[in-house]
């Protein structure tokens, strides 16, 4: 096949997935999860059931590469602000505040009840953890920890993100994890 019909059919097989992503995501804010059928998907996108079935096998599946999309969105910003250069203890205090916001702004959706799915949280850690390092390297935080820990550390803080009642309060969040991830005193 020619490429430019290759490039075609993919066009348009990315912009039916996209449209049952933003439709069921419609749905289910407008009326509930346990309302959203497949049946119900279809129609609104203006799609046989049967082409519906050939992307996802259930509402479920949707859910979750709608998880996954909003991931890699969250994952290529991040990837900016780390690509970006400049000051490691900089680009961790961006890191971890764009995490705590998203985190607060998607606590009560329904793509929360799937956010520990798949693999997100693993790519996550493994971000972090190579932006830690990359700190510790620095000199920018402690050393007396691996990297690996202070993922797992920083990710478990920010979870609390969710019950933050301002964005106010989430930058107190990210502030106290900054000063878990300090240098620790010397002895004196």
């Amino acid at each position: 096949m020619p490429k430019l019909w290759n490039e075609t059919i993919e066009a348009h097989r990315t912009a039916v997935r996209d449209a049952i992503l933003d439709t069921t995501m419609a749905l289910v804010s407008e009326h509930g999860l346990l309302s959203v059928t497949m049946s119900r998907i279809a129609k609104e996108v203006g799609i046989g059931r049967a082409t519906l079935y050939k992307y996802f096998p259930d509402v479920e599946a949707i859910l979750l590469a709608e998880h996954d999309r909003r991931v890699a969105s969250q994952l290529e910003h991040l990837h900016a602000v780390k690509s970006g250069g400049g000051d490691p203890g900089r680009q961790l205090e961006q890191v971890l505040l764009i995490h705590a916001m998203m985190v607060n702004e998607h606590h009560d959706s329904v793509i929360a009840s799937v956010m520990h799915q798949g693999g997100s949280r693993g790519h996550q850690e493994a971000f972090l953890q190579d932006l830690l390092q990359q700190a510790a390297d620095a000199g920018v935080i402690r050393t007396d920890m691996p990297a690996e820990e202070l993922a797992k550390f920083c990710l478990n803080a920010l979870s609390a993100a969710s019950q933050a009642p301002s964005h106010a309060a989430v930058k107190r969040l990210v502030q106290l994890t900054l000063d878990g991830l300090r240098k620790p005193e010397p002895a004196g």
